[in-house]
């Protein structure tokens, strides 16, 4: 447990509760992401992976359970605490990119770190040119999204991502509408990143050929994680 970035304890998560509508849609889940792990989460529609996804990003509180991020409990954060460590401690991929239209890529890249109150100063300025060669956009730093394949829209989201450093990346289908050879560099710029900084890597995909590639799998099925699974058919 030492070096859990995120850590999840009998978390369990209902709508409309105490009413007779109430349902349960997440059945006391257990698991534990470590520093440079990679991992899949995969399931079919309906078993609760957005609302997973949800908790793990500090959108949503758990009903009962506990989630720590860092070592530090979560659930009965308020808002503005909640808000605070997921701009300090997590960076999002989209199946989207939610790119802003109105500034350029390198504006977009800059966001995050400005929203959690760093100075846009010369070293920022540089660490996010940094990540856009990275991720081969380097020349094209000041172009509009609208001006980007969807390819280059989604390499960009990922450095956007990644300029606040987080120890956890979540990824929401990020390969859902790309090609396979894109899907494939996309992929390979998370492990990537995750090699160079250490960051916990999840991604929630339907690409069993991408889970495949990710180093552990768990599998999500009616609200309960039925398999936790290392390549190589090692059982965790």
């Amino acid at each position: 447990m030492s070096d859990a970035v995120l850590a999840l304890r009998a978390l369990r998560k209902s709508y409309n509760a105490g009413s007779p509508l109430a349902v349960e849609v997440l059945h006391g889940i257990d698991f534990s992401l470590q520093a440079g792990e990679l991992t899949a989460l995969i399931g079919p529609s309906g078993s609760g992976k957005t609302t997973l996804l949800n908790l793990l990003g500090l959108l949503d509180s758990p009903s009962s359970g506990e989630l720590f991020l860092l070592g530090r409990a979560t659930a009965q954060l308020d808002d503005d605490a909640r808000t605070a460590l997921r701009g300090a401690s997590i960076g999002f991929v989209f199946q989207f990119h939610h790119l802003i239209q109105a500034f350029d890529l390198r504006e977009n890249v800059l966001m995050p770190a400005l929203l959690a109150g760093r100075r846009r100063d010369a070293a920022l300025l540089s660490e996010a040119d940094a990540l856009l060669d990275a991720v081969g956009l380097g020349a094209h730093a000041h172009k509009r999204p609208s001006q980007l394949s969807g390819g280059q829209q989604q390499r960009g989201a990922i450095a956007r991502a990644l300029i606040t450093r987080p120890p956890l990346l979540l990824a929401d289908e990020p390969t859902g509408n790309l090609d396979t050879h894109t899907a494939d560099g996309v992929f390979d710029l998370f492990r990537s990143f995750r090699d160079r900084y250490g960051c916990a890597v999840l991604v929630v995909t339907h690409d069993p050929r991408l889970a495949q590639r990710c180093e552990r799998i768990l599998t999500l099925v009616d609200g309960r994680i039925i398999e936790d699974r290392l390549q190589g058919d090692q059982q965790r």
